[in-house]
């Protein structure tokens, strides 16, 4: 027959066997950051070939590529060592989904470059493409985050995908700017395109300092006070006011592509901190776990030899319950180790029943940013259905909307996801 000591064993094997399949995923994340930087770079410097008819960039491009490369190797290893067998991962089947997504992607990145390269395609459409696959590469940590049952990993989770997500938008910024001075003119589209690039990254920016670590977060404060900040400041300035399809300085390409890469090799730095902290993170609670299951096995052990014990395992349960009552302390005097070694294991259900409800109350506040998120997209998705409105449209009317009825984003986002039964169809 399996006893309490058992399942409680049983408990801790299953959490170490979590925490083994988050310390897996860290790596894998580590490893996706990289690779998002890389296409990132790929993506701006193939808006400026492009954007200038093939007469810049051309070799950075095929170096940058090369980078790539060995990066989507890294993690192709990493995705690898994933459980897939067992069924035991908890949130596999939206992760494995994304992955099979992501992966799908990269089997078509050599089609996709072999366009760009011969030019049959514009700097919109790379653009697109590339934001598209570096989205699934995001939300792989996306639900890696949503899925990681320690609340500290999982707050160091939300902060780097933030952060990720942030600098993601910037490099967006990098490829939309650059494609406009590399071609000479910035049209009105983009204009309105790079000022809500800006407003995003902050929107992100301010969820990543919630929860980071405060090493990162002082790392970052010092970043934005940098002298880089003043000059894409300027260049901001001068793609945002120009005239619609006014005349551009295609000499400020490379200013803007450089200005903006240093910025990005900064950001980069901080996720290299945030993604190694991550890892020694969950190297540190795996070890905790460890220790604690070897301590656990002793105590059980020393249970089991003590022997049945008599009536004391019953006493010690209910001792809180009979403290009160008439006779209840005699079932307490009962000789022997019984008594001891059962209270000792009663303490210890307990502390890990206080440990496993601080964990669930601490990580319902972390999750609570990632499904304020969820709800957000959804809304936007359901109003780009239905009103026929880019992604950027479907924000602005939301956040429009909450701004005019003093209200918070996600509470405007639900009553539009609580109308969806009263929406017109989509044309």
């Amino acid at each position: 027959m399996k006893s309490a000591p058992g399942f409680l064993l049983a408990a801790k094997r299953c959490e170490i066997h979590g925490l083994e399949q988050l310390a897996i995923t860290a790596e894998l994340v580590g490893s996706i950051d990289r690779l998002v930087h890389v296409l990132q770079k790929e993506r701006g410097a193939s808006n400026v070939y492009l954007g200038s008819g093939g007469t810049r960039f051309a070799a950075q491009r095929l170096q940058i590529i090369a980078e790539s490369a060995a990066a989507e190797a890294e993690v192709r290893q990493r995705l690898y060592r994933l459980d897939t067998d067992s069924g035991r991962m908890a949130g596999g089947a939206r992760l494995f989904s994304r992955i099979a997504w992501v992966l799908h992607g990269l089997d078509a990145l050599p089609a996709l470059r072999e366009r760009i390269a011969a030019q049959a395609l514009n700097a919109a459409q790379v653009t697109a493409a590339l934001s598209e696959l570096i989205a699934g590469l995001l939300a792989v940590v996306f639900e890696a985050a949503d899925t990681a049952a320690d609340p500290a990993i999982s707050r160091a989770l939300v902060a780097l995908f933030n952060f990720m997500q942030g600098k993601e938008l910037a490099g967006q910024e990098r490829a939309t700017g650059a494609a406009a001075f590399a071609a000479g003119r910035a049209a009105a589209v983009h204009q309105q395109r790079l000022l809500h690039l800006i407003e995003a990254q902050e929107r992100c920016f301010q969820v990543f300092a919630e929860f980071a670590e405060p090493d990162a977060l002082a790392r970052w404060r010092a970043q934005q006070s940098a002298a880089t900040l003043a000059e894409l400041e300027r260049l901001r300035r001068v793609l945002c006011v120009a005239a619609p399809e006014g005349a551009l300085d295609t000499d400020l390409a490379d200013v803007w592509f450089d200005c903006c890469s240093r910025r990005l090799d900064a950001m980069r730095d901080i996720e290299d901190a945030l993604a190694a902290h991550l890892q020694q993170l969950c190297a540190v609670k795996l070890g905790e776990a460890r220790a604690d299951l070897q301590n656990h096995t002793s105590l059980v052990d020393s249970l089991a030899a003590a022997g049945p014990g008599g009536a004391a395992p019953v006493a010690v349960f209910f001792e809180r319950a009979l403290a009160g009552a008439e006779g209840g302390g005699a079932l307490l005097a009962a000789d022997g180790l019984g008594p001891q070694l059962g209270r000792s294991l009663l303490e210890m259900l307990q502390a890990q029943a206080r440990r496993l409800q601080a964990m669930s109350d601490e990580l319902n506040a972390v999750r609570g940013a990632l499904n304020e998120r969820k709800v957000i997209e959804r809304a936007k998705g359901l109003l780009m259905a239905h009103r026929g409105l880019t992604e950027d449209q479907a924000y602005k009317l939301l956040r429009q909307t909450a701004m005019n009825q003093n209200r918070r984003l996600v509470e405007v986002a639900e009553a539009t996801l609580a109308l969806a039964d009263f929406l017109p169809p989509g044309q």
